[in-house]
Formats: C-alpha cells, sequence, structure tokens
C-alpha cells in the first residue's frame, strides 16, 4: 500500500516535552510509519500507509490537551525510501508539490470543534501560539487563578492559622488538576515521565510530608514557567508566519479594461494585475508594461531596490518603487515564493538534526534514570543511614523537578528555528536542521562558473575601432542584431541601449548560419562575422588578428564587423563574475574554506575567470565529470558544499555533502538541493557558513545553561541548601533562558 503524508496545524505547543507526547501518542495509532513535530512552526506531518483513521490521530491529539487541524490539501503520496532526502531527516524536505499549504493558518490557528470541547480545561497551553495579551489566553488564567489562590491562602492562614495548612493544600489543587490530568493522559499514550507526571508526583508528595505551602508555590511557579515558555515559542513562531503577512490582502485585477479590487489568494494564473508606485506586489509574475525599482528586501533581503522593466520577475510581498506596473501572475497565492519559502521554513523545522536525534535519544533515557535517583535519595538514607524521612523524602522530590529535561530537549530546535527563520529573512534557505548543523562543518566549495559566480550572460568588455569611433561601432553591429535573442546578440543591444547609441533599422537581413548575420543601412553593406568566417574573406591584418587572439585569451567571445567588405572593428563579450564574487570568495578564505571552480566551459574561458577571481578550477567538465572530482574531494576528506544553478548540477549537487542551488530559477532555488541562496550572491554562502557556526555555539552554550543549572541545583538539594521551589525554577527558568538565548539569533545581522 502506497504511503501517503498529511500535515496539520498543532496548536499549544511551546516545549519540546509537548512534541514527545504527541510523537509518542501517534507513532501508537495503527497505519502510522513516521511522526515530525516541530514545536517553533505549530505543525505536525504524519507519514501513513492509508488505512490509517485520520480521525483517530486528531482524537489522540486533542486527548493530549492540543487544538489540531488538517492543513488544506495536505494528503500527499509520500516518497519511497529510496528517494528519501539523504541526510535521513525523517521526512521529504523536497516533496512539496503533494501537499499545498493552508496559508490562512498562518494568521488563525482554528482548532476543530470536535475537539475543543474535548480539551476544555484539561491542557494548561493555549490553543493558539501565545500572541496578543498574555492573559486573555487559557494558560493566563489558570496561572492568575492559581497565583490568586495561593495568595488567598497565605491571607486565610494568617487569619486562621489552624485551617492554614487545607487552604494551600486547595490552592494547590486549582493549578494542580489540570497538571494531573493531562499527566494521567500523557501516561497512557505512552509518555509516562513527562514533566506533568513528575510535577505531580512532588506536588503531592510535598502535601503528604506536611509541605503544602511549598507545593502550592510550586505549582504556581510551574505555570508561571510554562506561562513565559509559551510567550517564548510564540516569538519564535511569529518569526516565521510574520514572513505571510507581507503578501497584501488584496489587488487590482485588470478586467475588460477596468481595474477593481480583489482578495490577492483570489488570482489566478495568468491575470493581469496593477501594481501602484509604493504598493506591495500582490502576487509573483511577470512585468508586460512599465520600469519600476523594486524593493526585493522582503523576500531577498537585498537591500538596494532593483530596477527591473518589462519581462522581469518580480516575486510577492515585494514593493514597487516609483511607477505604476501591470504584471501577469505567474503563481497563485499558495504557490508565490513567500508562501513556498514559509512552507518550506516549516517542513525544515520538523526534521531533526543529528544533535537534536543525540539529545533526543539521551533524554529517554535521562528522564528515568533521574526518578530512580530520586527514589534513592528519599529512601537509602532513612533506610540505611536512620536519616529524617521527611527530610530525604523532600530532597527526593526536589531532585524529580530539577531532572525534567525540557530545558535541554528544546535547547536545539528553539536555536535551529530561529536560524532558518533568519536565514529565510535574507534570502537563504536551508532544509532542516541536519542540513544547517553540516553547512558549519564544509571545508570546500565547489561552485559552476555560469550563472553560479558568473552573472550567466555575456556583457560587452572591449569595442575596438579601426577608423571609425567606438560608438559608430556599436551601432552597426547592434543594427544588424536587432530582433535576436541569442545571448550575444543581446549583449550588443543592451551595451548600445546604455551607451545610448541610434540603431537605425537595417534592410535585407540575413543570417549566415555558423557564421554570422550581414545587412544593408544607409547604403552601407554590413557583416558581423566570427572571426574565422572573417579570416575566411581575408579581411584581417595580422595585427587585427593579434588583437583577436588576445581577447581569446581571456576568455572573450570576439565579433568582427565589416564595413563594405573592410573590417572596421572587433567587438569582445564575456560572461562577468558577479559584483560580489571576489568578496565572497575572499569571506570564504578567511574563514578557512577552500573553494573551486567547476565549469563545462573550454579551458581558456575557465582560466582567465579563475585568473580574475583567484580560484583553483577546473575546465571542459560534463556533468559527471563535477560528480567524480565532488567525489574526489569528499575521499580526500574535505565536506563538500557544490553550489550551482540546480539543473545541469544535479549529478554534483546530489554527491555533495551539500548542494546549494543559486537563486535566479526561483522553483528549482526551492524544490532542488539542500539550500538555496535566493538572490544569487557568491557572498551568501560564506553567510550560510557563518550562520550554521553561530547557530552550533549557540546550541551548545543552551545546553551548558540546561545541564549547569540542573547540575548546580542537584549538589545544592543534597546539601540541603535549596529546596522544592528553587528546583522547579531550575526547570522552567532553564527552559526559559535557553528559549531567549536561542531567539537572539532572529536579531543577528550576517
Amino acid at each position: 500500500m502506497a504511503e501517503s503524508e498529511t500535515r496539520y496545524r498543532v496548536g499549544g505547543m511551546d516545549c519540546a516535552g509537548c512534541a514527545t507526547k504527541i510523537d509518542t501518542a501517534v507513532r501508537r495509532v495503527a497505519g502510522v510509519a513516521d511522526v515530525s513535530v516541530s514545536v517553533m512552526a505549530g505543525t505536525m506531518t504524519v507519514r501513513h500507509d492509508g488505512s490509517s483513521d485520520l480521525k483517530v490521530i486528531e482524537k489522540k491529539v486533542t486527548g493530549l490537551g492540543y487544538s489540531v487541524a488538517p492543513l488544506a490539501g495536505s494528503a500527499a503520496p509520500a516518497r519511497t525510501q529510496g528517494s528519501q532526502h539523504r541526510h535521513d531527516h525523517g521526512h521529504d524536505c523536497g516533496d512539496h508539490a503533494g501537499h499545498d499549504h493552508d496559508h490562512a493558518s498562518h494568521d488563525h490557528d482554528h482548532p476543530h470543534d470536535h475537539g475543543e470541547k474535548e480539551i476544555e480545561g484539561l491542557h494548561g497551553h493555549d490553543h493558539a501560539p501565545m500572541a496578543g495579551l498574555w492573559w486573555q489566553s487559557r494558560k493566563g488564567r489558570l496561572t492568575i487563578l492559581s497565583g490568586a489562590a495561593l495568595v488567598a491562602a497565605y491571607a486565610v492562614g494568617h487569619l486562621l492559622p489552624a485551617i492554614a495548612s487545607y487552604a494551600f493544600i486547595v490552592a494547590m489543587l486549582i493549578g494542580l488538576v489540570p497538571i494531573a490530568r493531562r499527566a494521567i493522559i500523557a501516561a497512557l499514550s505512552g509518555t509516562p515521565f513527562s514533566i506533568e507526571m513528575l510535577m505531580t508526583i512532588a506536588a503531592v508528595g510535598a502535601v503528604i510530608i506536611n509541605a503544602g505551602e511549598e507545593a502550592a508555590t510550586v505549582v504556581f511557579l510551574f505555570l508561571v514557567g510554562e506561562m513565559l515558555e509559551g510567550v517564548a515559542a510564540g516569538k519564535a513562531r511569529e518569526s516565521i508566519q510574520s514572513l505571510a503577512g507581507l503578501v497584501p490582502k488584496n489587488a487590482l485585477l485588470e478586467d475588460n479594461g477596468q481595474t477593481r479590487e480583489v482578495p490577492a489568494e483570489s488570482l489566478a494564473v495568468g491575470a493581469t494585475i496593477m501594481v501602484r508606485p509604493g504598493d506591495r506586489i500582490s502576487a509573483d509574475g511577470i512585468i508586460i508594461s512599465g520600469e519600476s525599482a523594486i524593493d526585493e528586501a522582503p523576500v531577498t533581503g537585498e537591500s538596494t531596490p532593483v530596477r527591473k522593466g518589462v519581462d522581469a520577475v518580480v516575486f510577492a510581498g515585494t514593493v514597487n518603487g516609483d511607477a505604476v506596473l501591470r504584471v501577469r501572475v505567474t503563481a497563485a497565492a499558495a504557490d508565490n515564493t513567500i508562501a513556498r519559502v514559509v512552507k518550506l521554513v516549516e517542513e525544515a523545522q520538523e526534521s531533526k538534526a543529528p544533535t537534536e536525534r543525540f539529545i533526543d535519544r539521551f533524554s529517554r533515557y535521562y528522564t528515568p534514570g533521574v526518578v530512580v535517583v530520586a527514589a534513592l535519595v528519599a529512601v537509602v538514607p532513612p533506610l540505611l543511614f536512620a536519616g529524617p524521612w521527611g527530610e530525604w523524602v523532600y530532597k527526593g522530590l526536589a531532585i524529580l523537578l530539577i531532572g525534567c529535561p525540557c530545558a535541554l530537549v528544546i535547547s536545539t530546535p528553539a536555536a535551529i528555528a530561529a536560524s532558518l527563520s533568519t536565514g529565510a529573512r535574507r534570502g537563504l534557505l536551508m532544509k532542516g536542521g541536519a542540513v544547517l548543523e553540516t553547512l558549519g562543518k564544509v571545508t570546500m566549495v565547489a561552485f559552476d562558473k555560469t550563472g553560479t559566480l558568473t552573472e550567466g550572460r555575456p556583457q560587452v568588455t572591449d569595442i575596438i575601432s579601426f577608423g571609425l569611433s567606438e560608438a559608430q561601432v556599436l551601432s552597426r553591429a547592434a543594427v544588424l542584431e536587432q530582433g535576436s535573442s541569442h545571448p550575444l546578440a543581446l549583449a550588443i543591444l543592451n551595451r548600445a541601449k546604455s551607451d545610448g547609441v541610434p540603431v537605425p533599422p537595417a534592410f535585407e537581413l540575413e543570417a549566415l548560419p555558423g557564421k554570422g548575420v550581414s545587412g544593408k543601412v544607409g547604403g552601407e553593406t554590413l557583416d558581423l562575422l566570427s572571426p574565422p568566417a572573417a579570416r575566411e574573406r581575408g579581411t584581417l591584418s595580422a595585427e587585427q588578428d593579434a588583437r583577436i587572439t588576445a581577447l581569446n585569451d581571456e576568455g572573450k567571445s570576439v565579433s568582427v564587423l565589416l564595413v563594405n567588405g573592410v573590417a572596421a572593428g572587433l567587438i569582445a563579450m564575456r560572461d562577468e563574475p558577479r559584483e560580489d564574487a571576489e568578496a565572497g570568495l575572499a569571506a570564504l578564505k578567511s574563514a578557512g574554506v577552500k573553494a573551486m571552480m567547476l565549469t563545462g566551459d573550454n579551458k581558456r574561458t575557465a582560466a582567465a575567470v579563475a585568473g580574475m577571481l583567484g580560484i583553483d578550477w577546473r575546465g571542459e567538465m560534463m556533468p559527471e565529470d563535477k560528480q567524480r572530482v565532488v567525489g574526489e574531494l569528499k575521499h580526500r576528506g574535505f565536506i563538500v558544499a557544490k553550489v550551482g544553478d540546480g539543473i545541469n548540477d544535479a549529478p554534483a549537487l546530489a554527491a555533495a555533502d551539500i548542494g546549494i542551488a543559486m537563486g535566479g530559477g526561483t522553483d528549482v532555488a526551492l524544490e532542488t538541493a539542500d539550500a538555496a541562496v535566493l538572490h544569487g550572491r557568491v557572498s551568501d554562502v560564506a553567510r550560510m557558513i557563518e550562520l550554521s557556526k553561530r547557530t552550533m555555539r549557540n546550541i551548545l552554550q543552551n545546553i551548558t545553561i540546561a545541564l549547569g543549572l540542573k547540575a548546580v541545583f542537584l549538589v545544592t538539594t543534597i546539601a540541603g541548601i535549596t529546596g522544592l521551589w528553587p528546583a522547579i525554577l531550575a526547570d522552567t527558568g532553564a527552559t526559559v533562558l535557553v528559549t531567549i538565548n536561542a531567539l537572539r539569533l532572529l536579531r543577528i545581522k550576517i
């Protein structure tokens, strides 16, 4: 039976324990093959064999106290094992086409009605991201109620000391009952050692040893900590979902010569929209009239507006600068660039990095281990060394609370979520934690040449005249190239346009296959020929021929202009390096990463471009040759990233440790390789590697905070210095600190 994949929006998750409980419960449903849950994105992907009852899956999640809603059109055939992503992400990051994203759900998390009654009052977590006013959320209300009950218990205890202990027990139960119910359901679903269970045991145990006041305080502090976790997780979630808000809600649709305002999500492919100066463009499309400066910073992170005219591609969410544009829509709302980026980032968060997978496995043994240690601390000293039972049971209960692994388990996904979001905002897309982690280890970057290190289109570099002015040579060459779409012809026409050279109409234009083009204008017979064709005519002097050879040696293509059969000038063209190529390669070098250029171009051109950039190179390579070189580099011990356009470099991209697609073809950039640079800057490869290194440093800091706080409080608790309420601070406090530290990655400048 073919596997299918269904994605859900899950409301109310704000710590790693939430994800673990959901994962464990859903895996127990018959027919479920794999589950991937992202706390930060608030999503879950379930791979199943088609026999699973999706209602049972949803009921499992709502039973744990979370809202769940399938993302529209999310069911899709899952890929076979052989085509799974090679980093073992747990799901296929690249399979976007099969499950369109419900972009409305970025703004609102509507739980299913059938689940709402069932979970009322059961789960302290919110049923939407913690956006807005915290005290209006269910979690906030429960925290306030628990706090008020605690204050009331102190007041009653002061006025009526005889019933003080009962007042504190009542105050504790107000907060503990929802926690205990969640603990029991989690245990029945396969997670017996949840934080809720540890909390419940500690609170009930504290009451038994007559520490009701502390029990009520600890429950209140636990709820405060959970609420703070929710606020922090909500901040991380907002950073991703705010991307979706960049696309305007409405668009000006041209219809039968009239313009009318329509919802942007209703725009069909092929429709024509009008974009006024200052407006956000409401859909991906191609300009059909007008020319304007487009601010692409929201999508690509490119701070300088880009001048675009007819036939140029524009992205939804970018801002039109100074002129009215008419744009033909090329992608529906669910498939526009921003929608796809949001979907890719959310899906990427569901895939786990090696560090995260290790910590998950570690926590599976760590938590039961803590329970055993707590039990031994509570029982061994009184039994073997005649220690006071009350004191040692109290210490055992405190250790239970210290031992919760929440902070440790969230340390990695929180940092990865923040980094993926930061990268996406700057046009750096990475498909999951494994990719992000591996990028920081890269020691060799192999670049394609055309369209990667270079602009991908030839430009006129030299105009050499023999008797005429340079402008006259350019004008006559442009006359002959009118109407041609050949890249070299376009280079000449673009140069003529930028130089403001007149291009009069030509007569009797004739293509000379394999040689060039000829025509007549103003009484002159003009020919624009390749050097071999010009040599055939015997029109080149030895000096002129030497000039052509010198230009060829610089990797330039040369066209020879003949006027009335006499050589009048040379036009040399070359695909020039990108503006930032040299700086980008220098940034890699300073980071200790080597670079190499692999190209199918002839060795003369390859050597010329490599010489300009100061980079090692291999020329005249077929796709399989590039793949072989990548394999050789890996064999020599390099961690290799291959950067290319994602089409003809597919074998090499697949062979590399990390395949990075350069921008331009947005579909290619988003659908192939492990990572993509949306705006095609060479320097962004170095930025991606730097972001990875910063993320790994942040994860190390988080793990140190989580384990360090626990170690300190473990020692102080056994020594009798700290008790129950500092113990709960060691857990929730560490979780909040770790999340806040991870959120720093949202603000870094790379």
